[in-house]
């Protein structure tokens, strides 16, 4: 079993309703991650979560307050929620890089994924901007310089792409909506495909383990679908294991 951190995957909207001569606002908070921690509990994992609004203040600032967890995932929050905290952007305080916070953890024996989305890697509009920082160096992938997005409305079917512990008598029937093209590394393991790019990527960096995962794990590119597959499952909680060095 590992202790792992689930960091974003939370949103809101705010919407503007127009009747005529009037308007009137709703807002409405949402949680992405949930298909993600029920396959890593029903593989034995602990899971804790941090939507990305309290990872702006909570998440650690020290290798020692990462030290409580075994694999971090990064999920669809952008770099400069971690790199702009409350202290520094408001108050003009320096703060430590928390990025490399956690490069430096992964680098002593620490297991980290990205997970895909509209706001890792690069994503919509290159927003996200990972590319530019120091966790692009202990990733098993090159993000290309602008907007990485492969939207596949139509679907696409992963496919198996290397023999690994992880993807050992897995296949997959549905189809992903979408997802971000990378490039992997000379020594990286490519164990699954979307079409001619890489979908789930492994790597070693110092004393640490990495993964990229080149897709969502929710709406709207990981439909249920999806995530209901056995494969959806086994494959994370493999890849958990793995990242933890079990």
């Amino acid at each position: 079993m590992a202790k792992v951190m689930l960091v974003g995957e939370s949103w809101s909207v705010t919407s503007i309703h127009a009747k005529g001569f009037d308007t009137f606002t709703t807002v409405e908070y949402a949680e992405g991650g949930a298909a993600l921690i029920k396959a890593l509990e029903d593989e034995g994992h602990e899971v804790s979560y941090m939507p990305s609004h309290v990872a702006a203040t909570e998440f650690p600032s020290t290798v020692e307050g990462l030290s409580a967890v075994d694999v971090v995932l990064l999920s669809d929050i952008g770099s400069n929620t971690l790199l702009l905290p409350h202290a520094t952007f408001i108050k003009g305080q320096v703060m430590p890089n928390r990025l490399e916070v956690l490069a430096e953890w992964v680098r002593g024996g620490g297991g980290f994924a990205m997970i895909g989305g509209y706001m890792t890697f690069q994503g919509i509009e290159a927003k996200a901007n990972y590319k530019n920082t120091v966790v692009a160096e202990v990733l098993p992938v090159t993000m290309l310089d602008g907007d990485d997005r492969v939207e596949t409305p139509q679907g696409v079917v992963p496919a198996v792409a290397g023999e690994h512990a992880i993807v050992d008598g897995l296949s997959f029937d549905a189809p992903l909506l979408g997802y971000q093209r990378l490039v992997a590394r000379d020594d990286a393991e490519v164990l699954l495909t979307v079409g001619e790019d890489p979908l789930l990527v492994l790597g070693e960096v110092g004393s640490g383990r990495t993964c990229a995962y080149a897709s969502d794990i929710g709406p709207h590119w990981a439909p249920a679908e999806f995530t209901d597959q056995e494969s959806f499952r086994k494959v994370w909680g493999r890849t958990v294991d793995w990242l933890a060095g079990e």
